[in-house]
């Protein structure tokens, strides 16, 4: 994501004060980016720390004054930007909130499977003095599936992700499908349809799934097709996207393209090792353009 972004003189904010950020879920990526923040002092300060769990901040001797208790509250320690890495249902909860306070990064677009969210979140984006971020994180191409939804060109987008069993944190009925997945058994699809109905069953997993519904605007989080695969002999997070285009005349074919992202990752980890790198990415990529008076939902 952007070589530019990890510059160090782009990375810092005006008059080279360092950048205010608040953080929101301190699980294994929120520990992470709050361990690379600390290493860049002269680039990030973190302004508050909240997590649903107070001791695992507080138990934190580097970050303990930093705990945040009241996210209502976040405006006190005026962040210049916040990041959400904790569970979607906390955006859903205090997202436009948030968004009043700062720009916001949604490590958590699976939020916006919720309609009645997505609309007012968009609505508060566009209106208010404020942008959101959506890391692409496991999803390339993310500006190109945009520019042909802003065109309306876009006419077909399916994501398909494949998983070791032990790396899918699921919902009922796909939690019980993918338990009978056994060591030596061939791949089983547990999910081929709407995207919008697959997020809340797997709110951990789909993120990808949920940023391309959201760069493909004019299909939308109904018309984006997730496909989710569980397969035991995988030691890797594949995700493959195929967007397809207008129909040539001549040929009476579509235009068409298709990716595969292998990520490597342990087996029963639900974050593949590539992504944590590129939150990271995300994060300065946010941090060099979060004063700029942008508007709607920002890609990083």
């Amino acid at each position: 994501e952007g070589s530019d972004c990890t510059h160090p003189k782009m990375a810092s904010s005006e008059g080279g004060a360092p950048f205010r950020v608040g953080v929101v879920g301190y699980g294994k990526l929120g520990q992470f980016l709050v361990n690379r923040m600390l290493e860049a002092p002269t680039t990030f300060e973190i302004v508050f720390i909240w997590n649903r769990t107070a001791e695992k901040v507080t138990q934190d001797d580097r970050v303990a004054a930093l705990y945040l208790a009241d996210i209502s509250q976040a405006a006190e320690r005026l962040p210049d930007l916040i990041i959400e890495v904790a569970h979607p249902q906390l955006v859903i909860d205090h997202g436009c909130d948030l968004l009043k306070v700062a720009p916001l990064i949604v490590g958590s677009p699976t939020a916006f499977a919720d309609e009645a969210f997505e609309t007012s979140a968009r609505a508060a984006a566009e209106q208010g003095k404020n942008c959101l971020y959506v890391p692409a994180g496991a999803l390339w191409g993310a500006s190109d599936i945009q520019k042909m939804a802003d065109l309306n060109t876009l006419t077909g987008l399916t994501i398909t992700m494949r998983k070791h069993p032990s790396s899918f944190k699921l919902q009922s009925p796909l939690k019980e499908m993918n338990a009978a997945v056994k060591d030596g058994d061939a791949e089983t699809v547990l999910y081929d349809g709407p995207v919008r109905a697959l997020c809340p069953l797997a709110p951990n997993n789909v993120n990808t799934m949920a940023c391309a519904s959201l760069a493909a605007h004019n299909l939308g989080f109904d018309k984006v097709k997730g496909v989710l695969t569980s397969d035991p002999s995988l030691t890797a997070h594949i995700v493959e996207i195929e967007a397809i285009g207008p129909q040539d005349a001549d040929s009476d074919k579509p235009f068409s393209v298709k990716t595969v992202r292998y990520n490597p990752a342990k087996v029963g980890a639900v974050t593949g090792n590539a992504t944590y790198n590129s939150f990271w990415s995300s994060l300065q990529k946010a941090a060099v353009t979060c004063k700029s008076p942008l508007k709607g939902i920002q890609f990083c």
